[in-house]
């Protein structure tokens, strides 16, 4: 008898081994051996999405001191969201190798920057210097079947989202054109100095998961953008942005457009950073300021937000991967000799280059002069709030709610369907890439892993990523006003 048990026994283990080996075997063999068959089954996958997400309705809830006033600045455009490869078709362009440019002057520039990221499966925002070509290229574009028109730009962006909460009162600050301000919300107030006779406007060209053109391939969905705006590409909002501070009383200060004054060359970003840094130190420091960085490639330029000017004296930035990174290889800071991410970014490379950023541009001590004590850094797999200690409150409702709104948005839904969206972050990770590190593991059904390193604390939660996205622009921008919401500034320590 035992002899007929250990043989059951040693079978049991053997198609358990080959079953785990190879999911696919073969049923027929499976009957032949006269055991159940074992069909690998989605259910349990499912069923994580769906102790996530529920887990999330359950936890993530509103601060005790929530904002009644925010001020957004200070980029705002119209959208013209179209298929990336369809437009490039459309305008009798070839494929062919991927090459980034920093700035782009020709239609074959702009094909070469378009490959670079699109097989990179990456975002990118670069600046268009002719003026005509890109008339041609925006019509073109506006007349493409399937084109839509969206609002657009970070402050914009951010300002609608504020918007959907009935009991904030929301200030925009950016070039508004007839068109723009007719898609705005109702709620969303324009001071009449912001607003201009014509729009801006944004090309956006869109790439599916696994779309193909010519050899390149896209890994995941996501965008490019590009434009000709000199109005947001001078930040000429910006003082009456800081004009319209003192009347409107805001509890929250949002900024962004930095990055558009990139693609105006060194000259004049130089002395237009120079009057962006004096127009927002004229903020009462009362007022906590969040800065929302966007896709950069000069690294003379990012220094000098960082470093000397911009980062110092704002409270708060967000920003993706492909930032985190360039913001590293701008300063030397931690893993500044990596190219790019490959797949999903490393949480341990993650966490060592914030806790950089916060230990040499913020307030990680108390004797610094340095304004910055919190990061919201978002992926699409993950995403992480770093905090100074004693600062900040609610961060893990808030990074959560960053993580639904994406999980939701790129659904074009209003809520997470478990059913279409999936677990892509690995549920165990370490603290740092160097040791000494912590092995972290995180808990589905309390999504929010948390650790310290000297005073920063951090908090992770997973994204559910949404399998067939319908539309990935304005998803950093979501999840940052999200997280904004859900955040609350502790009072014992004023700014």
């Amino acid at each position: 008898m035992w002899r007929k048990a250990s043989a059951a026994a040693l079978l049991a283990l053997a198609v358990g081994y080959f079953y785990h080996g190879s999911p696919d075997l073969p049923e027929q063999i499976l009957q032949y051996i006269g055991l159940p068959n074992f069909q690998p089954s989605s259910q349990s996958q499912n069923s994580l999405e769906q102790v996530i997400s529920s887990a999330w309705e359950t936890l993530i809830v509103l601060p005790t001191r929530q904002w009644s006033k925010v001020a957004v600045g200070v980029n705002a455009c119209v959208d013209v969201v179209v298929s990336g490869v369809g437009l490039l078709q459309a305008m009798a362009v070839d494929p062919g190798a991927g090459l980034d440019h920093e700035v782009l002057h020709s239609k074959e520039d702009l094909k070469e920057a378009f490959i670079h990221y699109m097989e990179r499966g990456a975002a990118a925002e670069r600046f268009f210097s002719d003026h005509e070509a890109f008339q041609r290229i925006a019509r073109a574009a506006a007349e493409y079947p399937g084109a839509k028109l969206y609002v657009g730009g970070n402050a914009a962006l951010i300002g609608q989202k504020l918007a959907t909460y009935p009991d904030l009162m929301v200030l925009l600050c950016g070039p508004v054109g007839p068109k723009l301000h007719e898609m705005l919300d109702e709620q969303i107030v324009v001071p009449p100095d912001s607003l201009q006779e014509t729009d801006e406007y944004h090309l956006i060209l869109e790439y599916k998961a696994g779309e193909q053109w010519g050899s390149t391939q896209a890994p995941q969905a996501n965008r490019f953008i590009f434009s000709h705006d000199v109005s947001n590409g001078e930040m000429s909002s910006l003082e009456t942005f800081v004009a319209s501070l003192d009347e409107f009383e805001p509890d929250l200060v949002v900024l962004s457009g930095l990055h558009m004054m990139e693609g105006q060359g060194r000259e004049l970003w130089e002395e237009r950073l120079k009057e962006a840094v004096l127009a927002i130190s004229d903020i009462r420091h009362d007022i906590p300021i969040h800065l929302e960085l966007a896709s950069m490639t000069d690294k003379d330029y990012m220094n000098s937000i960082m470093q000397e000017q911009v980062m110092p004296i704002v409270n708060s930035i967000g920003l993706n991967e492909q930032e985190l990174l360039f913001l590293s290889q701008a300063g030397e800071g931690p893993h500044s000799h990596l190219d790019a991410w490959k797949g999903i970014p490393d949480v341990g490379r993650v966490s060592d280059i914030l806790l950089w950023i916060l230990e040499q541009h913020g307030r990680s001590e108390p004797s610094s002069e340095a304004d910055l004590t919190r990061i919201h850094f978002h992926t699409l797999a993950y995403h992480i709030l770093a905090t100074v200690d004693g600062y900040w409150g609610n961060q893990a409702a808030a990074v959560m709610a960053g993580a639904r709104v994406a999980s939701s948005q790129a659904c074009g839904l209003q809520s997470v369907d478990a059913g279409k969206v999936e677990l892509k972050a690995p549920l165990e990770f370490h603290s740092s890439h160097a040791e000494p590190r912590e092995k972290l593991l995180l808990n589905p059904a309390e999504p929010v892993t948390v650790w310290r390193r000297g005073n920063v604390t951090f908090h992770l939660t997973v994204v559910l990523v949404c399998k067939q996205p319908l539309r990935t622009v304005g998803l950093g921008d979501a999840i940052s006003a999200e997280g904004l919401v859900y955040s609350e500034i502790k009072p014992q320590q004023p700014f």
